[in-house]
């Protein structure tokens, strides 16, 4: 199989939450994804690698890493802050158009009403109104038609904690852009925590599928979560994303569907962490899973 493979600082607990784990050096992070045997980075939240263009460029050839794209949160839900979205997510963009990557993982930013009950949606009760799909779709669609004039190609990634978390949300999302313009980021553990199946998902959008995050899920954390009604960040602290191949996802038939239907491209292997934990070691694991792929799917 002819993929890429690479992993992002969120695998070393570097998320788009404020005051969220220990920040980690990036040149540590870099250093340790270039030793754990990973082609490619994402770029993290914007400012944590370099933002002159030149100086990323440097960091990432001197390891012989490729910046491969970086998940940008919009408020989908907010049209008064659109603009603002819209601003910061250009902002990023031109990043990365001057450092070579030549995509860009649009998603919905994570919100305490939704982290609240991520992983037990009910659309119905949860979900956004008519009129706010209307926006989203329309500030999505303005946002990747700017990023195509930059060269970049935009995806969409649904998350857990956002808007955008359950199938039929993904699905409207999904029917509401245009899928020339906006492709399809599939997390495998994302689509797994919002009560999905990712071999489904593959069917069901197959070449919208534009790009490949592959994280791991704990099923029995995952339950316990939603039996204890805690929010998305506890059920990260308390380790529901694995190791590949340690959790219930099917990551073999996702990667061998995917490829069977042509996907040659990026597979960004995540494991959302809290750094701070104890018996949470970043690089072991981003080896470990780095091995599995290797040794177990062949790629």
């Amino acid at each position: 199989m002819n993929l890429k493979v690479g992993n992002a600082p969120v695998s070393w607990g570097v998320m788009e939450v404020a005051g969220w784990g220990g920040q980690i050096p990036f040149g540590k992070v870099l250093d340790e994804i270039t030793e754990a045997g990973y082609a490619g980075t994402e770029l993290g939240p914007f400012g944590y690698f370099p933002t002159e263009p030149n100086q990323l460029k440097s960091e990432l050839s001197s390891r012989g890493l490729q910046l491969v794209a970086s998940f940008v949160p919009i408020p989908l839900a907010h049209p008064d802050r659109h603009d603002v979205g819209y601003r910061e997510a250009m902002k990023v963009a031109r990043l990365l158009a001057q450092t070579g990557a030549r995509l860009i993982v649009l998603a919905d930013e994570m919100s305490k009403a939704r982290m609240a009950v991520s992983g037990r949606v009910d659309e119905s009760r949860d979900g956004m109104s008519d009129s706010q799909w209307e926006g989203a779709a329309q500030i999505l669609t303005s946002t990747a038609e700017a990023c195509r004039e930059l060269g970049l190609s935009a995806v969409f990634h649904h998350h857990a904690g956002t808007f955008v978390e359950t199938p039929k949300e993904i699905a409207r999302l999904c029917d509401s852009t245009d899928a020339d313009l906006l492709g399809l980021c599939l997390d495998t553990g994302h689509y797994f925590f919002g009560g999905g199946d990712p071999v489904e998902a593959v069917r069901l959008y197959g070449a919208r599928i534009r790009h490949l995050h592959l994280k791991d899920v704990q099923l029995p954390i995952l339950e316990s979560a939603r039996r204890d009604g805690v929010d998305f960040l506890e059920a990260v602290r308390r380790g529901v994303f694995c190791e590949l191949g340690a959790g219930a996802v099917d990551l073999n038939k996702v990667i061998h569907n995917m490829t069977d239907g042509g996907y040659s491209e990026w597979a960004i292997v995540e494991q959302d962490v809290d750094a701070r934990r104890a018996d949470v070691k970043p690089f072991e694991s981003a080896l470990r899973s780095r091995q599995y792929l290797r040794n177990v799917i062949g790629i």
